[in-house]
């Protein structure tokens, strides 16, 4: 019988976020603090006739979308190692889409994880990273999959100190919002590095810059950190791009506090209670 293999795909939160240029190659000058939360999306594989799959509360985003990053993550991985990688693909989409919480980047780097295991492919192997690259900016963090300090593009990673299993509250506002108006939209102003110290003390003396241009297009965004503030967090601010964004707590009790708080608030909003990987 052939055994179905499965593979989490974390949620990527950015706990800062400093666009420090805009780039001759369109892209922008970045440093960010990566991290990663216990859950997120699911991807199982079982080697054999070549399907797609999408479930979950989210797949009905992803019901006409073409060609999915897990594909193309499954071809990169076949044409870099000589290696099949046909098989039966169900994405369970747990994670709302163009959120800023790296749902495609993570499935992506979720198969790449997923093909080095069944084909006994090292996951430091640098042809690995050279795929997750080719598919995006955000996969070869979501590949590494640990707290790091993204550069460049944000592809140059630096691993950094274990912060714990931090209890963690997503909040989504039920907004959609597309990465690149909210680069376009970004000021132009290098507000500085992100300072030296410990990583927690790095994030919380840091920012995101692309907060002010994404709540000038979903406003909502700004209802949403308000709301979190307000809670008495350790540090809340918006992930990547939004519109969603998160708060680190003390403990589980004041993070599920926070959460029934604003699911009795807003109780159209998507919540996710977590911990940091």
């Amino acid at each position: 019988m052939t055994q179905t293999i499965v593979e989490t795909a974390p949620a990527k939160i950015n706990l800062a976020l400093h666009v420090r240029a805009r780039r001759a190659d369109g892209y922008h000058e970045l440093e960010t603090l990566f991290a990663f939360l216990q859950d997120g999306d699911e991807l199982r594989f079982t080697p054999g006739a070549p399907t797609f799959e999408i479930e979950g509360p989210f797949a009905a985003a992803l019901s006409g979308e073409g060609d999915n990053l897990v594909l193309r993550a499954a071809r990169g991985f076949a044409e870099a190692f000589g290696l099949a990688s046909e098989g039966a693909w169900v994405l369970e989409k747990n994670l709302p889409v163009a959120s800023g919480i790296g749902g495609g980047s993570a499935d992506a780097a979720a198969a790449l994880r997923l093909l080095a295991r069944v084909r006994g492919v090292a996951l430091d192997d640098p042809r690995l990273f050279a795929v997750a690259d080719a598919l995006g900016s955000d996969v070869p963090a979501c590949l590494l999959g640990r707290a790091a300090l993204g550069t460049g593009r944000g592809e140059k990673l630096e691993p950094l100190g274990d912060l714990g299993a931090i209890p963690v509250l997503l909040v989504n506002p039920g907004i959609a919002v597309s990465t690149g108006p909210v680069f376009k939209a970004w000021d132009g102003v290098d507000r500085g590095p992100i300072p030296a110290g410990t990583t927690i003390d790095r994030a919380r003396a840091g920012r995101n810059d692309l907060e002010a241009p994404a709540r000038t297009i979903a406003p909502g965004i700004g209802d949403v950190l308000d709301r979190l503030a307000a809670t008495g967090p350790v540090l809340a601010r918006m992930s990547g791009s939004g519109a969603t964004c998160f708060a680190l707590y003390e403990n589980d009790e004041q993070r599920s506090a926070a959460a029934n708080t604003i699911r009795t608030a807003q109780p159209g909003w998507w919540c996710l209670e977590s911990r940091l990987a």
